[in-house]
């Protein structure tokens, strides 16, 4: 005789409710409704196949239009109806929801790649992180020969936990392989960057890293145009919109950027992603997808995973699905991103990253260039954080 299973906040006989909270009518609403997208594919694929213990997984979700205060009352109005958080969307909405989540225990993963999230037990951060990638990225660079012994990075960063995070990626790398390093920070709402980028370019930086919100990444190019700088630049991809493509600083992406990201671009070629591309197409027929998309698909599998973990031990209590995330130490996403491994406390999931670069020619304007890597010293690093 079958065990029942026991259940909590989110739980009834016949469903699983996550809670999105996230940004659908605010700055970043364009990427958050690619990433619900992914979620919404993948567990349309999971319910079709029976769910998780015998229950659909589905999604409740709350807009804060990038508003904190919005954020906590979507918070508080979902949290007694959810079992986890599928999505957080925003560093302040997640600073100020967190103090909550170690009361309620909710397996939450936020809309963020930042090392400074990997020491709260109830985030789940599905991939690479920032300065991991970072890292990733100036080794493809010191590979392709743009980089060298003795030369200056110049990083221009967003203070906080993307842009801060990000720059401990240039500062290890130019501590370890002997180069120098240049800095300039900026907040988001920083409009005119060019103090910035002509200091940098009058450190004679050989590379400029720029880990800033979209608009400010496609200024930031464009200045650096505009002086006639045409070093290599490196962002994260959470820095890039697509729209960028149909801008007039295009063919400066195109030819001087390269976009590192824990996650396959919406072109890559790996069976995960191919797999994903056909069902999206399927279901929404002549939509386009994005790195968006990708991410979140790639979340909601991670998720599902852990659920499915917790079901084996018949507990879908909050308690119960925490310790099947802490005991999950191998997912194959396919390609969608490195291996997940939620087991190691404290490091991330995975330390590859992928490479592309702005083409207006492939579906999601990003082309890979080199697929799953993980540079010598990302490794170097996670020995000097054990």
């Amino acid at each position: 005789m079958n065990q029942p299973v026991r259940t909590g906040p989110g739980v009834t006989d016949e469903a699983i409710s996550l809670g999105v909270l996230t940004d659908m009518t605010g700055p970043f609403k364009g990427t958050s409704v690619l990433r619900i997208r992914g979620y919404e594919l993948y567990l349309d694929q999971v319910n079709k196949r029976g769910g998780v213990c015998g229950r659909r997984v589905e999604l409740k979700q709350k807009d804060h239009a990038y508003d904190v205060q919005k954020a906590l009352d979507g918070y508080f109005d979902l949290e007694p109806q959810v079992l986890g958080f599928i999505d957080v969307t925003g560093q302040p909405m997640t600073a100020a929801i967190e103090p909550d989540l170690m009361q309620t225990r909710a397996l939450t993963v936020p809309g963020s790649w930042a090392a400074s999230l990997l020491g709260n037990p109830h985030m789940m951060i599905v991939g690479t992180t920032y300065d991991l990638d970072i890292i990733n990225g100036l080794d493809h660079f010191k590979r392709k020969g743009a980089l060298n012994t003795g030369d200056m990075i110049g990083h221009l960063h967003l203070r906080g936990s993307f842009g801060d995070n990000a720059l401990e990626g240039s500062r290890f790398v130019a501590e370890n392989w002997d180069m120098k390093i240049s800095e300039q920070a900026v907040t988001e709402t920083t409009a005119n960057l060019t103090t910035q980028i002509a200091a940098l370019k009058a450190a004679d930086a050989k590379v400029l890293v720029l880990s800033l919100t979209p608009p400010q990444t496609a200024a930031a190019v464009g200045i650096a145009a505009q002086l006639g700088w045409t070093v290599p630049i490196l962002s994260s991809a959470v820095s890039y919109d697509p729209a960028i493509m149909q801008s007039p600083v295009a063919a400066v992406f195109a030819k001087q950027v390269l976009l590192t990201s824990p996650v396959a671009p919406w072109s890559g070629e790996a069976r995960g992603v191919r797999e994903l591309r056909d069902a999206y197409e399927q279901r929404w027929p002549g939509e386009p997808g994005s790195l968006n998309s990708v991410h979140g698909y790639t979340v909601a599998l991670a998720y599902v995973a852990v659920l499915e973990k917790a079901c084996e031990k018949n507990d879908l209590t909050r308690d119960g699905v925490l310790r099947a995330f802490h005991e999950t130490n191998s997912i194959d996403t396919l390609g969608l991103t490195g291996e997940l491994r939620f087991s190691l406390v404290g490091r991330p999931s995975a330390t590859q990253s992928y490479m592309s670069k702005p083409d207006v020619a492939v579906p999601g304007t990003l082309k890979v260039e080199q697929s799953l890597f993980e540079s010598e010293l990302v490794k170097l690093k996670g020995t000097r954080a054990r």
